[in-house]
């Protein structure tokens, strides 16, 4: 029996196999289910962008997850480098669906936007957002007056412009026939007005012409105020020696030429010539306000020829007859180097003549190579100490203790092409820098202006009004305003002297890349400035800047009604100039800048 079943079961196990292969191939059957799909983790934050003072008060975003498939484990969230001073407290989701990032900065945080990436983690799966991290500057406004700024605690610097009357730019007011109302809505204060060139009235051979000064004259004495600075600047050509330096010699028909000068402008008669010709002014229209030559101490007089000479010239301008009173600016000086305490001393020991203003110029380079952090090194390293040392030097001498510094001059280069193509600082090529019409000066200037009216400086003149984009407030071609028109223009609106304002103490989180100033009007509102001059790369020249943002603390000031808020930056329209926004008067209340320029915050009650 044994062999019997043997035989049988191959039989059998051929047909089971049979059986299978054909319900195979008939389509039915067992497939094994597809593996699950992996774990996927997403996470948004709220907001995207946390502003961290460096005052150490925090900021936070919430952070959401998303899971798809998830495991059971827990999801923890870490942040990449954060930047120095700052730290970082993290309330993970685990669980949940949200968690929370909250930064804190350190005295040692820099201002500036720095990304930062989050990560939402199980370890199994993970998920990244981007943050945006804003180091802010705090700026804390006293209600206390700072009585060590300004004179006596009050600003009481005015904004003003200048002219250049001379062959190459007399035509100006001719061929732009809405200049006039541009320049009185700058609301300038004793506009400069320099005689150079074929606009120095008395000729070579003795004879008199006005025609081009007037041409420039006559349209300034009659906008702003109405009482412009004639500085005489130079000497007629017939008084001067082969290099163009007045001679000692003709010291005395110096002084009559600024007599006559006098007699055309302030006295119905005017002068006559040696021709026995009549010079008369009209209409009549005196000018209180006289300067004394044009930056001697770079014009071939010394301190001791300038004393002799001003002590000369202010006599016999006093003398012509004048139906106002008049006033004096007196030196004038290219202000670089040790050129203050080379030339103040011997002027403030010897002068005897009547003095109301002395005047100093300012420029933050003569190379357009120079980079930006020079240009704005030299507000602090040059112009304020200098201001300092000359109102130390008019102290000494009891008769000039009261007068005030007057900075008749200012612009970023004042450097320009001689001739050629050429440089006249340098001789190599000029090139015209532009930074005097872009941002970089919608910084710069606010940043001069604040520093020189703290440092008790009473007057601060653009160089000049009708020109390029290196020195213009418009262009002289088309009277097109600049960018830099308009930041003077709201400096002079902003901060009005006279009357002046209240200065108030201040204490700031960063002074190095961001200048603030605060003051309180009689009327008990208040502006505050913040110029950003935060510079992106030590090698940029006309660059755009860095971003900041200032939380401006007002909360020691009480509340306001109402605030406002106007910037001049990069994206300024140069010939409309800016527009101003509502702001929600707070107790705190952030400003921020995309980069170079400035924003001015007005708080009413």
């Amino acid at each position: 029996m044994r062999p019997e079943i043997q035989l049988f079961r191959p039989a059998r196990l051929l047909a089971v196999t049979s059986l299978a292969a054909l319900s195979l191939s008939c389509g039915s059957g067992y497939s094994p289910p597809p593996p699950p799909p992996p774990e996927q983790i997403s996470v948004t934050l709220s907001p995207a962008t946390v502003v961290v003072p460096q005052d150490g008060t925090p900021g936070s975003a919430t952070a959401t997850v998303s899971r798809t498939n998830p495991t059971a484990s827990p999801v923890s969230l870490t942040t990449s480098a954060l930047p120095a001073g700052v730290t970082a407290q993290i309330s993970s989701p685990g669980s949940g669906t949200t968690g929370s990032i909250t930064f804190t900065a350190q005295g040692a945080a820099a201002a500036g936007t720095t990304a930062i990436t989050v990560t939402a983690s199980d370890g199994t799966a993970s998920g990244t957002a981007n943050l945006t991290l804003v180091i802010a500057v705090v700026a804390v406004v006293g209600s206390a007056t700072n009585t060590s700024a300004g004179v006596n605690g009050r600003l009481q610097n005015f904004m003003a412009t200048s002219f250049q009357p001379a062959d190459w730019d007399y035509t100006f007011f001719a061929q732009n026939s809405g200049a006039a109302t541009t320049l009185d809505s700058l609301k300038s204060q004793h506009i400069r007005l320099q005689e150079l060139d074929g606009a120095v009235p008395q000729k070579a051979d003795q004879s008199w012409d006005f025609s081009e000064l007037d041409a420039v004259v006559n349209p300034v004495i009659g906008v702003a105020d109405k009482s412009p600075e004639f500085q005489i600047a130079v000497a007629p050509t017939w008084m001067d020696d082969s290099s163009g330096h007045l001679l000692s010699s003709h010291f005395q028909d110096f002084a009559n030429y600024c007599a006559n000068l006098v007699k055309y402008y302030n006295t119905a008669a005017g002068f006559k010539d040696t021709s026995g010709n009549a010079h008369v002014h009209s209409p009549f229209t005196p000018i209180t306000w006289w300067g004394i030559f044009n930056e001697p101490n770079i014009n071939g007089i010394t301190a001791s020829d300038y004393t002799t000479l001003y002590n000369l010239v202010v006599p016999a301008m006093q003398a012509a007859g004048s139906q106002v009173p008049i006033r004096f600016v007196a030196v004038e000086l290219a202000d670089f180097g040790n050129e203050p305490q080379n030339y103040l001393p011997t002027f403030v020991s010897g002068v005897t003549a009547e003095v109301d203003a002395v005047a100093t110029h300012y420029y933050s380079s003569c190379n357009q190579a120079d980079a930006d952090p020079l240009l704005f090194s030299q507000v602090p390293g040059t112009f304020v100490p200098h201001v300092s040392y000359i109102y130390s030097q008019l102290k000494t001498n009891p008769a000039l203790a009261g007068v005030p510094v007057w900075v008749t001059e200012n612009n970023v280069n004042a450097d320009f092409d001689k001739g050629g193509g050429i440089s006249a600082c340098n001789g190599t090529p000029f090139v015209t820098d532009t930074r005097g019409t872009s941002a970089f000066f919608a910084a710069w200037r606010p940043y001069v202006f604040s520093q020189l009216a703290q440092a008790g400086a009473q007057a601060l003149y653009h160089w000049d009004f009708d020109a390029d984009t290196q020195y213009g407030e418009v262009d002289f071609n088309t009277g097109k305003t600049y960018l830099s028109y308009w930041v003077d223009y709201y400096l002079e609106r902003f901060f009005p002297s006279p009357p002046g304002q209240a200065i108030l103490a201040l204490n700031t989180t960063d002074s190095t890349t961001v200048e603030t100033l605060a003051v309180r009007n009689d009327d008990g509102s208040v502006v505050v400035m913040v110029a950003d001059r935060a510079v992106h790369a030590s090698t940029d020249n006309n660059g755009a800047g860095d971003p900041r943002t200032v939380i401006v603390d007002v909360s020691a000031l009480g509340t306001f009604t109402s605030a406002s808020q106007l910037t001049l930056d990069a994206t300024t329209d140069p010939t409309k100039g800016p527009t101003s926004s509502s702001v929600t008067p707070a107790a705190r209340v952030a400003l921020t800048l995309g980069g170079y320029g400035v924003t001015f915050l007005t708080l009413k009650r």
